[in-house]
């Protein structure tokens, strides 16, 4: 009953928080009429995720690929083998492609938030090599997948477990590495709304515990620049997919930057607002060369402020890399 309460304590609590430090984080609204400033390019960096590029390639192949498709950085995922994971960090060397973020491999089979010692056992070894890796390649970021709300866990042990876990046995590893852990809002059930992601990340009073925003994985029910507004400062790593939703059929997609529902110049202008300054990532379906650097066109579209519609309808649906 007592962390029922506190719990509660908690959710209302963000209701009245989050709020005030969004006002604190937004520069003034433009006066009536005036006209919204153009966000800044050069804020914005771009980058990809490792499983868009070509995976039959060898990864120093793989990362001049994405350097030569026009992406500056690239997320890449938990590597357990030393010898891959030096052959990466030679690659990044190369062919200065940066490492930017590592994203955990673990936290959903093994999610933090099982009631199981030896589930959260596993989680917290793999979140440790996630670190590790993290910090060998020189990148700043961990994405981490706090909790996942099922049937044998419910909202309120998967939010109070999670945070134990990692208050208490990765934030310790964290801080010593200087690696931020950026947690990311998924399809798991739990951080459904802004307030909650906020309040989340603000209970650690942490600078080694931050948000990874998606923006594609908001859109089913709500709106991605809103939650880009709320949670400001919080937003260490950036997300870039689209999605669409037919409401009469009940069906959903996850699209192409620019295919979907995603009110783009809207989120580029939350971005600007809130002064976000990081790397955006793309996270959606892998091609060749010619697929890539459409990809990389839209993004630069997005950047400007402008929709990232595709310039070349050939190059759109390029040559899947699987």
């Amino acid at each position: 009953m007592d962390n029922r309460r506190d719990f509660l304590k908690t959710l209302t609590a963000a209701l009245a928080v989050a709020p005030v430090g969004l006002a604190a984080q937004q520069k003034p609204a433009p006066a009536a009429g005036a006209k919204p400033s153009p966000p800044n390019p050069a804020t914005l960096r771009k980058s990809t995720l490792i499983s868009m590029l070509p995976r039959d390639k060898s990864y120093a192949e793989r990362f001049a690929i994405g350097k030569e498709a026009g992406f500056e950085a690239v997320e890449m995922q938990t590597i357990t083998a030393d010898t891959d994971a030096a052959e990466i960090k030679d690659a990044s060397t190369k062919t200065g492609l940066k490492i930017h973020s590592v994203m955990n491999s673990d936290h959903w089979r093994y999610p933090l938030s099982s009631a199981d010692p030896d589930v959260v056992a596993r989680s917290v070894k793999g979140m440790e090599t996630s670190i590790r890796n993290a910090a060998l390649w020189g990148a700043e970021a961990v994405l981490l997948v706090p909790a996942v709300v099922d049937p044998a866990t419910s909202y309120r042990d998967a939010w109070t477990r999670s945070q134990k876990v990692i208050r208490e046995r990765l934030l310790p590893v964290a801080r010593e590495a200087k690696i931020i852990i950026a947690v990311e809002e998924v399809w798991n059930k739990f951080l459904q709304s802004p307030l909650e992601f906020a309040r989340y990340v603000d209970d650690f009073e942490s600078p080694w515990v931050k948000a990874y925003f998606d923006v594609g994985n908001v859109v089913i029910n709500a709106y991605p620049q809103d939650w880009i507004r709320t949670l400001g400062s919080r937003i260490v790593r950036i997300h870039l997919k689209d999605f669409t939703i037919d409401r009469k059929s009940q069906t959903f997609a996850f699209k192409n930057l620019g295919e979907g529902d995603i009110d783009w110049p809207e989120v580029r202008r939350a971005l600007a607002e809130i002064g976000y300054s990081g790397y955006v990532t793309t996270e959606i379906q892998g091609g060749d060369l010619a697929y890539l650097k459409d990809v990389s066109a839209r993004v630069d579209r997005f950047i400007a402020g402008e929709k990232p519609v595709t310039v070349s309808p050939s190059a759109a649906t390029g040559k899947e890399a699987r």
